[in-house]
């Protein structure tokens, strides 16, 4: 190892391969800064958690703008759900290589393993990752190293290469006998949590990409509440499940919503970007609402109809049956 103090940058997800990765690397001099890339599809609570850990600063960055483009088309597709892994992977690892500069930094390290994930960590698409995001020799897989090509860092020594590992394949039997090793006193998960992964929030966004241009946060935040209905005339209906969910719901409505509630106790139906003028919609809407309270055995259910400009109550006495007619536009699946 040269007498210069050497800096690393780490894509640091929290997750059990990357909080060891940089470990590997602490243990070799090196100074590491943690980059943890943020949406609403994945947070920082593990990386934060996972920095401490290691001792070492954490940079948090929302990509959520740029990172919608490339969900709405992804060049090498998604996996098995709504995940683009390879297209995520190429470019946060261009935005951690366009960051070099800033920090001065000397190589970029991940805690991809050779094998692990059948998409997105073989050794072709690792190749096309390191491709498409201009990384070229900057990266350092620290955890299968002995298995893939010498890097730049190695051949100047700037690290020593038989102290990182040849670990492959999806069994974590290494990683969790290296971290018990170390100490870790809470053991990561294998990810970083992406809802993209989910089938049932991959069902939700695609409606969503599907059927509104102009995607914000608010739209990507609703997606994690209630249970979500498609109805006729492109209108979208969110039910709150428990309170905690009505509460949020409540928080989110604005001026351009319609909102319905039956008499308590009973769930938040939020109607986002919307607002519930037609009398059939109004009155079939109400009817959801009526459905999701305790009243349903009452001949007559009043419910609250509510925009930010009026208010008023609607009597709901055709009740829906148990089999719900509309369940043909749930996209909760659950």
């Amino acid at each position: 190892m040269k007498d210069k103090k050497i800096r690393a940058l780490a894509l640091l997800s929290g997750g059990l391969d990357s909080t060891l990765a940089v470990w590997l690397i602490l243990q070799q001099g090196v100074e590491v800064i943690g980059i943890n890339f943020t949406t609403p599809f994945f947070g920082p609570k593990n990386a934060i958690k996972a920095s401490e850990a290691l001792n070492i600063p954490l940079e948090i960055i929302d990509i959520t703008d740029e990172y919608l483009k490339i969900l709405k088309n992804p060049k090498y597709g998604y996996g098995k759900n709504l995940n683009p892994c390879i297209d995520c992977h190429a470019f946060m690892l261009k935005k951690t290589f366009e960051l070099m500069k800033k920090y001065q930094a000397d190589f970029i390290i991940t805690g991809e393993v050779l094998g692990e994930r059948p998409m997105s960590q073989n050794r072709n698409s690792l190749n096309i990752v390191a491709k498409y995001s201009g990384i070229k020799d900057y990266v350092l897989r620290p955890l299968s190293a002995k298995l893939l090509p010498l890097t730049r860092l190695e051949r100047e020594g700037l690290i020593d290469r038989e102290k990182l590992l040849d670990i492959q394949g999806r069994s974590r039997k290494r990683q969790l006998e290296l971290a018990k090793e170390i100490g870790l006193k809470e053991i990561p998960t294998p990810s970083g949590g992406c809802l993209l992964t989910e089938k049932f929030f991959a069902k939700r966004l695609l409606d969503l990409l599907k059927n509104k241009e102009n995607i914000t946060r608010r739209d990507l935040e609703l997606l994690k509440i209630g249970r979500h209905f498609r109805l006729p005339n492109n209108i979208k209906v969110i039910v709150g499940r428990d309170k905690e969910e009505n509460e949020k719901l409540l928080s989110y409505f604005d001026e351009k919503d319609t909102l319905f509630k039956a008499k308590e106790p009973s769930a938040v139906v939020l109607v986002p970007d919307n607002i519930i003028n037609e009398k059939e919609d109004k009155e079939f809407i109400a009817k959801i609402s009526a459905y999701y309270s305790d009243h349903k055995r009452e001949s007559e259910i009043p419910v609250l109809y509510k925009t930010f400009y009026k208010e008023e109550i609607l009597l709901v006495r055709d009740l829906l049956k148990e089999n719900l007619e509309f369940s043909i536009y749930n996209l909760s699946c659950r």
